[in-house]
């Protein structure tokens, strides 16, 4: 046994080993050992300290995200370890491979009960189900971190591996020679691989048949679509379809295209909506998009659905073929086999309602406001944002202008936590983008309410953290509302209730003169032509900066029509209910209503 080597050094070995690049984490007693380790590495990835466990989370999911590679986080036990469990559901609802390297106490006190001990098992069984271990020994170490990494990659999932503390500082073994056919002993090598897995030719002969018996075909594109985008724009143009995307598949979709209506459900897009509502067929591709209520109505579309994942079939929507296997590898089948077929009835709805959106779209921005229309804000962020660059959006209000407003080319990589919908992964997000491609301009759409969050103890981070990016381009965007927008439109909307303003109010926060505080550039915009500027500005300021857009509240959040008209008498209810303080909001409501009506008539 080598004294040089102790399990922590052996740890950060086989994160080399996995050609991990970062670590991010928040330090601890309890991971003290392996941080030590990656301080005496030469070759350690590197560390993203955060000011907080959740945000390291945040950032682990992100660089998965924006990268392709794993994302890794490491905590110390008891607190630590608990304020990682909302970032890795992120990564679990949205299936992004990411390994936590948790710390636990001492193994000799494990059972009393003692400081900062918890369970960890029981508290990561869900979130980790696919891998979840303790390290027991030294030589386990190699093992349990290489199937971690498989595990994460295979199923795409968060992973866990607890560290006890006295384990971290076990000498570490000398893998090789005569441990190598040991009994009790697994040596492994940190490799994983994976095929390309071909559906089966008889369902594609199914599913063909289907889409040439289809007058009116959608097709609803997911994330599933990233590596298939070329196939699935040829296809739709080969059916005459309509396409729509879920959340997570927005950034992969050509949006410039007459055939794309934009994203699906409450806060998607008429558009979209349209050729759900009007479709006889639907093309599933690799989404598991939860608003089932925005699908077709059961029994009006055939469906066809292409999942990796045979679970995933007829998850949301009634199928009658399912094909399972790559999405690039399914749509060059289909497209070799499917009849030409004159759709172009159909095609020219499909580009009529795509059109009516687009004016829509822009018409919403030019309604004027209390303060800025965020929908205004979204739009001028879209015009000059950069071709190659990142964009995080935090949750809340500010995903509605992002669908709607916010069409950008695919080679812009845009992400949020999407199916967790969890508020302050935004400027998390933003430093795990920039952290992964340091030349590449950043950008964050988020509203107050989420910032105050996380974001402003993040911001201090993006000071430490931006001298040393080759590009210092990051461009925070904040729609300064002083409301939970988003939370205020749904106590209206589902329940007829008037906005509680105790629990929604956000107290205002002089976000531009708190930027200026930590070093950055802040910027306060409050009329429309100060955005454009504003704008050029940041993206040439040579440092991370921070627009506080002072916006509008009463902006309606309203959901694509026809199933917005049927929630109008109750938003209307809500809003009367509030009395003088409702009135704004009830103009802008039947303004964005008119405008559906007439526009979609």
């Amino acid at each position: 046994m080598s004294t040089d080597r102790t399990v922590a050094d052996l740890v950060v070995e086989r994160l080399v080993a996995w050609d991990v690049e970062r670590v991010y984490g928040y330090a601890g007693d309890g991971n003290n050992p392996l941080l030590g380790a990656l301080r005496r590495s030469d070759i350690a990835p590197a560390f993203g300290r955060a000011r907080h466990e959740e945000s390291a989370a945040f950032m682990a999911v992100a660089d998965a995200k924006y990268s392709g590679a794993v994302g890794v986080v490491t905590s110390t036990q008891g607190p630590g370890a608990m304020h990682l469990i909302n970032g890795l559901y992120d990564a679990k609802l949205d299936s992004v491979p990411v390994v936590a390297l948790v710390a636990q106490q001492h193994t000799s006190v494990l059972g009393s009960g003692y400081q900062q001990e918890i369970n960890l098992g029981n508290v990561f069984a869900d979130v980790a189900g696919p891998y979840l271990q303790t390290v027991s020994s030294a030589e386990q170490v190699p093992l349990v971190l290489d199937r971690a990494f498989r595990s994460a990659l295979t199923h795409r999932t968060p992973v866990v591996v607890i560290l006890p503390h006295d384990v971290q500082n076990l000498p570490a073994p000398e893998f090789g020679g005569e441990l190598g056919q040991e009994h009790g002993v697994v040596v492994t090598t940190p490799e994983w691989t994976h095929g390309v897995t071909a559906p089966r030719d008889d369902d594609v002969a199914r599913a063909v048949e289907v889409l040439d018996a289809g007058e009116r075909i959608a097709i609803l594109a997911g994330r599933g679509v990233a590596g298939a985008r070329d196939e699935l724009m040829e296809l739709a143009k080969c059916l005459d379809a309509g396409v729509t995307m879920s959340l997570l598949g927005k950034p992969y979709v050509d949006e410039s295209s007459p055939l794309v209506g934009g994203t699906m459900g409450h806060l998607g897009t008429t558009a979209s909506a349209r050729i759900l509502q009007n479709c006889d067929t639907l093309l599933i591709v690799g989404s598991n998009d939860p608003w089932t209520e925005f699908y077709p109505e059961p029994g009006q579309a055939r469906a066809v659905q292409i999942d990796l994942d045979p679970v995933h079939l007829a998850n949301r929507y009634p199928i009658e073929v399912g094909l399972v296997g790559d999405a690039a590898l399914a749509l060059r089948e289909l497209l070799g086999r499917v009849a030409e077929k004159d759709r172009s009835a159909w095609r020219g709805d499909v580009e009529k309602w795509v059109r009516q959106w687009r004016e829509i779209s822009r018409m919403r921005s030019e309604v004027p406001t209390r303060g800025l229309n965020p929908e205004l804000v979204a739009r001028r962020l879209a015009e000059h944002i950069p071709h190659d660059a990142r964009l995080a959006v935090d949750v809340g209000s500010s995903v509605y202008h992002y669908v709607r407003q916010i069409d950008l080319p695919t080679s812009v990589h845009a992400h949020l936590s999407s199916t967790l919908a969890s508020m302050g992964c935004g400027i998390p997000y933003a430093i795990a983008a920039k952290a992964a491609a340091p030349a590449k301009p950043v950008a964050v759409l988020a509203g107050d309410g989420a910032v105050q969050m996380l974001g402003i103890n993040e911001l201090i981070t993006v000071a430490e953290a931006w001298p040393g990016w080759e590009d210092p381009t990051m461009v925070i965007v904040v729609l300064s509302n002083r409301d939970l927008a988003e939370v205020s439109w749904e106590q209206r909307e589902s329940e007829s209730q008037p906005r509680y303003a105790r629990s929604q109010e956000v107290p205002e926060f002089d976000m531009a003169a708190y930027a200026e505080l930590l070093g950055l550039r802040g910027i306060r915009v409050e009329e429309p032509d100060q955005l454009a500027p504003a704008l050029e500005e940041a993206f040439s300021a040579g440092r991370p900066t921070v627009i506080d857009a002072i916006t509008d509240p009463d902006v309606p959040l309203l959901p694509p029509f026809p199933h917005g008209r049927e929630m109008l008498e109750s938003m209307r209810t809500g809003l009367q209910a509030e009395g003088a303080a409702g009135e704004h909001a009830l103009d802008l409501l039947e303004t964005y209503a008119r405008m559906e009506e007439e526009r979609f008539t």
